[in-house]
């Protein structure tokens, strides 16, 4: 009877041992699948905020586009009112000094005019009547007759030149007038595209300021700074083999390069743009709107908006060189276009996002970039 109590306990405790064991595991499994959920939850809730962020971020950077292509537009506008307005002031003053000048020419003539009427009319109505009948000399008489005639004739040329004159006078005027009236015209044009410029620029300033606020943590601008970059990369190798330029390229030119524009140098070459991605070119610091000049002579292969560029554009300067300006404000050349070392190509801007205007300068070289710094003049 002892034994089957003792082996009835025995039962039990194992029972027991064997129903807390599996209790154990039952709630330890319960736990890490918990976990497990947990982690998944957060993982998707990052997940989806990143998502959100993109979106958010796409959009600004198309606002940004948007508004740079309407301050591209209105920038040359603005260029094209200004340039029609400092000719019509020179052809103002043209007219202007042109004008002064006929008036003078009209009182000396109208003087010289004043002076034949006189000497005519000391002559006398009837001077050479008078003369006939006096007993003076033929010969005299032959040269006064030949004085008449010939201040006669001088009178009758004196009042046709004033006549023209006073004609191109009046038309001279006329013209001042128009370009008078076009100058009012052109200042109220120019007056309100910089009004309208100023208003796109204020709204591409406040899309800027929150598209650097959304990109404000390292890892963010990281990303950004390289996806920009792999972008560039894609963009100039595919305009490179559309455009297949016939040209002698820059190796001879090493320290001979115009400088694309005046101002300070804000970042370098090499110098660490965020975690291991380093500046590919130089940016310098000018005021918007100053001239972007080419540095080189060659083809423009890329005239476009780029994230984190702005408004770029591209020469190829043949034998697998190229000049690269960004940031613009305005381009004034297309794709396809030939320029000349100095000429104009582009206005400074702040167009890629930047908080002030400058104008990013990169050179490559097969493909690779170079110090831009050592090439310059």
């Amino acid at each position: 009877m002892r034994e089957k109590r003792t082996r009835l306990s025995q039962t039990l405790r194992a029972s027991a041992l064997c129903t807390g064991v599996f209790l154990c595991l039952f709630v330890g499994s319960a736990n890490a699948n918990s976990e497990l959920e947990g982690v998944s939850d957060e993982i998707a809730r990052q997940q989806s905020q990143l998502a959100a962020h993109n979106k958010k971020l796409n959009a600004l950077q198309s606002d940004l586009k948007t508004q740079s292509k309407r301050i591209d537009t209105l920038s040359k506008k603005t260029r094209q009112a200004q340039q029609t307005l400092q000719q019509t002031d020179v052809q103002i003053t043209r007219l202007s000094k042109k004008q002064a000048r006929l008036k003078q020419e009209m009182i000396a003539q109208q003087a010289q005019l004043a002076e034949l009427i006189d000497a005519q009319y000391r002559q006398g109505e009837h001077d050479q009547l008078k003369r006939l009948l006096s007993q003076e000399p033929p010969a005299k008489l032959d040269r006064l007759t030949k004085y008449a005639e010939v201040l006669a004739s001088t009178m009758r040329e004196a009042i046709e030149l004033l006549a023209a004159t006073r004609t191109d006078y009046q038309l001279t005027a006329h013209q001042l007038k128009q370009q008078r009236d076009k100058q009012a015209s052109l200042v109220a044009e120019l007056t309100e595209k910089k009004q309208a410029l100023e208003r796109e620029q204020a709204s591409q300033s406040q899309t800027a300021k929150k598209i650097r606020a959304k990109i404000a943590s390292d890892n963010a601008y990281l990303a950004e700074l390289k996806a920009n970059k792999q972008r560039l990369q894609e963009q100039i190798a595919a305009a490179a083999r559309r455009a297949q330029v016939k040209m002698a390229g820059i190796g001879k030119a090493k320290g001979k390069l115009h400088w694309p524009t005046q101002g300070k140098l804000l970042h370098r070459f090499g110098e660490r743009q965020s975690g291991e991605v380093s500046w590919n070119g130089i940016v310098i610091g000018a005021k918007r709107g100053t001239e972007v000049k080419a540095a080189h002579a060659g083809k423009v292969v890329l005239s476009s908006w780029l994230r984190g560029y702005g408004l770029l554009i591209a020469v190829d300067h043949g034998k697998g060189d190229m000049t690269l300006y960004g940031y613009n404000q305005a381009l004034l050349k297309d794709v396809g276009d030939t320029v000349t070392a100095g000429e104009a190509i582009a206005l400074v801007g702040d167009s890629g996002g930047q908080s002030t205007p400058s104008l990013y300068f990169e050179i490559r070289r097969k493909g690779n970039t170079t110090n831009p710094i050592p090439w310059l003049d």
